[in-house]
């Protein structure tokens, strides 16, 4: 008799696994809403500056390294930014990231 009694507790409920694939479900949709998503609009963000940087415009590249667009060479992708008073480096520009005069006044409201 006892044998039967461990037998009905070990059996698993009908419900369990449908619990479980919501359970999993609602992770996903919590993960997706908080991380992921923010994260699309941020790159699609950073596209679209990439695609419509033009000369003249300041900016901050991935190293850190703020400077003025010179020139843009859209068939290789290369950006001419001026550093300093006649210093002009490359950049790859897929590395310019962000606006530094708005990067700038962001920081000054802070």
């Amino acid at each position: 008799m006892t044998t039967m009694f461990l037998a009905a507790q070990a059996a698993p409920d009908g419900g369990g696994g449908m619990s479980m694939l919501l359970m999993m479900l609602a992770i996903f949709a919590i993960f997706w809403f908080f991380m992921i998503r923010p994260q699309q609009k941020r790159q699609k963000e950073i596209r679209n500056f990439q695609n419509s940087l033009s000369q003249g415009d300041k900016v901050v590249t991935g190293g850190g390294i703020y400077g003025t667009v010179k020139s843009i060479d859209p068939a290789s992708g290369i950006v001419e930014v001026e550093i300093a008073r006649g210093v002009v480096i490359q950049v790859d520009k897929s590395y310019v990231f962000a606006n530094a005069s708005a990067s700038q006044t962001n920081n000054g409201n802070a």
